[in-house]
């Protein structure tokens, strides 16, 4: 099938920041005292909103994050952008083979317009991504695996949901992309499989993705 529009999570699936956020996240929580590591931090927060963490610290542990926690963490997370992100291998052939087949994509991210922005351009992708083709939760207020986020994308880029494929890494946007009613091609690269249910196919290396979708 070809598709109208594709929609690219960002963290983990064109940048490779999930490492760098959930090490400093774990981390932060942890100097709070929620004692969080790496492992937790994967598996619980990976592919989601900031108002994910506030709201299962809340309900864990009856406590309430700091008011600047989310300047705080992405303050760290920059810093860490500008020595150590890079892109996705494989991620640039994927955007340059849908370009020169005329196939529209588009990021849609859990994170902020902000930690996008900075993201590609420390990556090199930003020549990529137009401010029309970026969208966050923020654009919508509930973030994965609500599918609000994905809804609105293809609203504001006037393409049929059933006619998008998403591509994504964790199962909170597998399951957002599913109720949306979109197809879905789940990256295994730091998610096992078997987390990513209900993915249309998964695949392991960016390199395989464009002849999956063109």
């Amino acid at each position: 099938m070809r598709y109208d529009l594709i929609i690219f999570d960002n963290d983990g699936v064109l940048v490779d920041s999930e490492p760098i956020s959930n090490r400093h996240l774990a981390a932060y929580l942890t100097e709070l005292g929620v004692p969080t590591s790496y492992e937790d931090s994967l598996r619980d927060y990976m592919g989601s909103a900031m108002h994910r963490v506030h709201d299962l610290v809340l309900e864990r542990t009856g406590r309430r994050l700091p008011e600047d926690f989310d300047d705080v963490l992405h303050a760290r997370i920059f810093a860490s952008f500008e020595q150590e992100l890079r892109p996705v291998p494989g991620a640039v052939d994927v955007l340059e083979k849908l370009t020169a087949d005329g196939v529209p994509y588009c990021v849609a991210s859990s994170g902020s317009h902000q930690k996008i922005r900075v993201g590609h351009r420390t990556a090199g992708l930003d020549r990529w991504f137009q401010e029309d083709r970026i969208f966050s939760s923020q654009d919508v207020g509930r973030g994965k695996p609500a599918p609000d986020l994905f809804l609105y994308t293809a609203k504001r880029m006037g393409v049929a949901p059933e006619r998008c494929a998403v591509v994504e890494d964790s199962p909170l946007g597998v399951q957002a992309a599913v109720a949306a009613g979109m197809d879905v091609y789940g990256f295994t690269a730091m998610t096992p499989a078997e987390r990513l249910t209900g993915a249309t196919q998964l695949f392991s290396h960016m390199g395989e993705l464009a002849d999956l979708l063109i």
